[in-house]
């Protein structure tokens, strides 16, 4: 109950603060263009790197980038920029 009602909390101060969900819900914020680059907010880390395949923790789940050639352009503590050939994007829960 408590955490349905934390839930609702942060939908309503989202919608009242006219603040983007993505930062009230711990959400990433993922922008792609084409299939060359892609840059990644809200992250919590870097699991694995190769140049086929980027795995992201996320506050809940992970995100998994796959494709071929990547390198990564820019990373910071809760951003990062990949170039390379996307190929699939899966978010994975648990």
């Amino acid at each position: 109950m408590a955490k349905k009602w934390g839930q609702q909390m942060k939908n309503w101060l989202a919608n009242s603060m006219n603040l983007p969900e993505d930062v009230m819900m711990d959400l990433p914020r993922i922008t792609i263009i084409g299939q060359l680059h892609i840059y990644i907010e809200n992250h919590r880390g870097l699991l694995a790197f190769s140049d086929k395949e980027v795995r992201l923790l996320l506050t809940k789940g992970q995100l998994l980038i796959q494709g071929h050639s990547f390198t990564i352009k820019t990373i910071l503590p809760e951003e990062i920029l990949l170039e390379g050939k996307i190929v699939k994007l899966m978010y994975l829960e648990g």
